[in-house]
């Protein structure tokens, strides 16, 4: 990508076709030990339901640097580092900030979502091909790029059409959007994926350390396991929706996971080829420069003069006019058409269910929510935006609170599951029209605290007791909930006075406190990962008989258990033998 592109050389469907075989064959000719696996994903390779719904791409599938890995070995070569290398030039070596984004985000990503298995190379060969590595590691100490990196501008003249979301905060054009730093993100994706990589307070798609760990949680976001190739191709295509993108990317990823090595920054290698069949452009915003009349040179070496104006057909010059239809009235440039989302009118609840999980649950049922024009009719491909708004521990299933899905042919957008965190309550999630200004629709979603509906002993002992001592069995319960283990579950146990009256007893067995002191009713238990509640030692006083301890959880499970206190037998002295007569 570049701040600014000029001319574009624009072909037809054909050359374009032919171009997208030309890189998949290069590709699988050029990569040294490239597997099977790899020259099908070329041909073969199909965007997943959730990639195509997850909000088009992270780029908006803009424009990517096309260029293949070289042949030679990733090791370095003696000549490394010594400048600048000539654009088009192939380079292994990355610059030292930048691989130590790649580096530090994959750190974060093992930390935050471990399942992921994201490997730095995939962050690598991503920001090879969005922007030769920052333009080749044109950053300044923090990370941040030298000059604004900038794709076109999405107008559909060419490229997707994405009208402005941000008002120009990101990209500086409040007509359309551009993808934008070092990793290439819309303003609508980075918008809610923006991380604050290098701990300056800030969240800047300019900054490669932001955007690194931005694009880290971007393709992790939906519990994919990227050591999974059917889940990395996933991941690959829901950042840049083409097969030749996933293709290319996974070159890159082999050939880094060969080797590679730290380069100084500034130093890397200028991409001459691009997706979109123009040549790197230049890493900072430009605006085009106005036509000028061409001009001939003076002879005796004065100034230039303009040439003469065009002669009319009899003689003297002529001034252009604006094209004309067959009546003689000056035509203007046809306007844009309106897109589906300049279409939308209002949002509609689409069936969603009573969303309610027990907290750490999943939440069984999804939000849909339908794009509708003021006479009611569906509007597809739309991305709906949905938020979870306040505080709370709640999250889509990939630990975000923002998810974007496209609606479907019949208008109708199905946000990610929800997933339950510890805090109990009311949880609100928002469904907003991306680059529309519409009201917004709010749904409800209830967290409860964990609960078990079943108690049992895990042990059938007998829980017996001399006056003044201790049990010597503790007792062990087991909650469930619709027979699966209820773990985390609160609970209580009381020893009550008997099973039609629940208060605490005040004699007989007891538990101790921390002060040894004697307490008939312990609060804030809870169950263990198993769904086992292993209670504290009972004692006995002095008082003999049958008493109870119950135990209650959350979601109305009790369990009762008899206590039995008894003076110890005494054995009874054998009858003596009278002497024989």
């Amino acid at each position: 990508m570049a701040a600014q592109f000029g001319r574009r050389l624009r072909k037809g469907a054909a050359t374009t076709a032919v171009a997208a075989v030309a890189v998949a064959a290069l590709s699988a000719s050029q990569a040294p030990g490239v597997n099977d696996h790899g020259r099908q994903t070329a041909a073969d390779a199909t965007p997943s339901p959730d990639a195509s719904a997850s909000d088009g791409s992270a780029t908006g599938n803009s424009p990517y640097y096309t260029d293949l890995p070289p042949l030679k070995s990733p090791n370095p070569s003696p000549s490394t580092g010594t400048g600048p290398a000539a654009p088009g030039t192939t380079e292994a070596g990355i610059p030292a900030t930048v691989l130590d984004a790649y580096k530090k985000a994959e750190a974060a990503l093992n930390s935050a979502k471990p399942g992921c298995n994201l490997p730095w190379q995939l962050l690598a060969a991503i920001g090879r091909v969005e922007s030769g590595q920052a333009r080749g590691g044109r950053v300044d100490a923090d990370g941040t790029t030298l000059s604004p990196i900038l794709g076109p501008q999405l107008d559909g003249n060419g490229f997707a059409l994405i009208r402005d979301t941000d008002d120009g905060a990101y990209d500086g054009n409040s007509s359309y959007d551009q993808a934008v730093g070092p990793m290439q993100f819309i303003p609508s994706t980075w918008a809610w994926a923006g991380r604050d990589g290098n701990d300056d307070g800030k969240k800047d798609p300019n900054n490669v350390y932001d955007a690194a760990l931005a694009a880290g949680h971007y393709l992790c976001r939906f519990d994919w396991d990227l050591s999974d190739q059917d889940d990395l191709d996933r991941a690959i295509l829901s950042y840049n929706n083409s097969r030749e993108y996933l293709n290319l990317v996974m070159r890159w990823v082999e050939y880094y996971r060969k080797g590679t090595h730290e380069i100084p920054d500034g130093t890397g290698t200028l991409p001459g080829n691009r997706s979109d069949d123009g040549a790197g452009a230049s890493p900072s915003p430009s605006t085009p420069s106005t036509p000028t009349t061409p001009t001939t040179p003076v002879p005796g070496g004065s100034k230039p003069k303009p040439s003469p104006k065009p002669e009319k057909p009899g003689g003297g010059t002529t001034t252009p006019k604006p094209p004309t239809d067959p009546g003689g009235t000056p035509t203007t440039p046809p306007s844009t058409p309106p897109t589906n989302t300049d279409t939308v009118d209002h949002l509609e609840d689409a069936g969603t269910a009573k969303l309610t999980a027990m907290a750490g649950d999943a939440f069984t049922k999804r939000i849909s929510t339908r794009a509708e024009t003021k006479a009611g009719k569906a509007v597809g491909k739309v991305r709906v935006r949905f938020t979870i708004i306040g505080t709370t521990d709640t999250t889509f299933t990939g630990g975000e609170n923002v998810a974007t899905v496209a609606t479907n042919s019949s208008g109708v957008a199905v946000a990610p599951a929800l997933q339950a965190g510890e805090k109990t309550g009311e949880v609100t999630v928002r469904a907003t029209v991306v680059g529309r200004t519409v009201a917004g629709l709010d749904y409800t979603a209830t967290v409860t605290e964990r609960a078990a509906d079943a108690l049992a002993r895990t042990g059938d002992a007998a829980l017996t007791c001399t006056p003044g001592g201790e049990f010597a069995n503790q007792v062990e319960v087991k909650a469930t909930y619709k027979g699966a283990v209820a773990d985390g579950v609160a609970a209580t146990a009381t020893l009550i006075k008997s099973a039609d009256d629940p208060t605490a007893n005040d004699k007989g067995p007891y538990f101790k406190d921390a002060d040894g002191k004697a307490v008939r009713t312990l609060k804030a238990l809870k169950t263990d990962a198993k769904g086992l509640l292993k209670l504290p030692k009972l004692y006995a006083d002095d008082t003999t008989g049958t008493f109870l301890l119950r135990v209650n959880t959350a979601g109305g499970a009790t369990l009762t258990v008899e206590l039995t206190v008894a003076a110890a037998e005494t054995s009874s002295p054998s009858p003596s033998t009278s002497p024989s007569a």
